[in-house]
């Protein structure tokens, strides 16, 4: 399956949270980063200034297969997080509308395994609607959502494969404590959850 957004920069809710992510690592260098899930690979691009090492997984091969062509200098693997070898280890793993595809904790477990010690993990994710507040909250976001789709002419499908949301924000916000302890999670606009986590040192 193939987009029009080969290569090209492209906005859409999604990447509409990039620049949070970069926020977040700002001033550092020299970081070995994991992107899991990572497409076709425009984060890892915007994260390459900031890396030494830029690590890329999807169990889809065609989104492999296109993100090699926009970053052929990153190491791109066909494969799922659960396969990924603990012998390695990373300063930031970031995972963008790709942890609700997981399974939640064990996920959580392994990215606890591979993180360096002061090691950022930062996730856009994507949450079940299940409480009142949920569908309230979910549908006081649908006009600025609208306008913001709108004013930067969203690219709705870029090829990759989608999956729907099966915990809610109370569900990951308990696994998070449990598993991530002083990790932070807060709204946004565009119908996502931020976490934020490091590491102690």
């Amino acid at each position: 399956m193939s987009s029009g957004v080969d290569g090209a920069e492209y906005w859409n809710h999604n990447s509409a949270y990039h620049p949070w992510i970069l926020r977040q690592i700002a001033g550092r260098s020299g970081l070995a980063a994991l992107d899991v899930g990572c497409g076709e690979g425009l984060l890892l691009e915007r994260l390459s200034p900031y890396c030494t090492t830029l690590v890329g997984i999807d169990p889809d091969p065609s989104s492999i297969a296109r993100a090699r062509r926009r970053l052929p200098q990153a190491t791109l693997l066909t494969q799922l997080f659960d396969d990924l070898s603990t012998d390695q280890s990373f300063d930031l793993i970031t995972m963008v509308a790709s942890l609700h595809h997981m399974e939640l904790e064990p996920t959580l477990y392994r990215v606890r395994q591979l993180l360096r010690p002061g090691g950022q993990f930062l996730v856009v994710g994507l949450s079940a609607r299940k409480s009142v507040a949920d569908w309230v909250i979910s549908a006081l976001s649908v006009p600025v959502a609208s306008i913001g789709s709108a004013l930067h002419r969203e690219a709705r499908d870029i090829g990759v494969r989608v999956a729907q949301p099966r915990e809610s924000l109370a569900e990951i916000r308990a696994a998070a404590a449990k598993i991530l302890p002083g990790a932070r999670i807060r709204r946004g606009v565009y119908y996502r959850y931020l976490l934020s986590y490091q590491r102690p040192t």
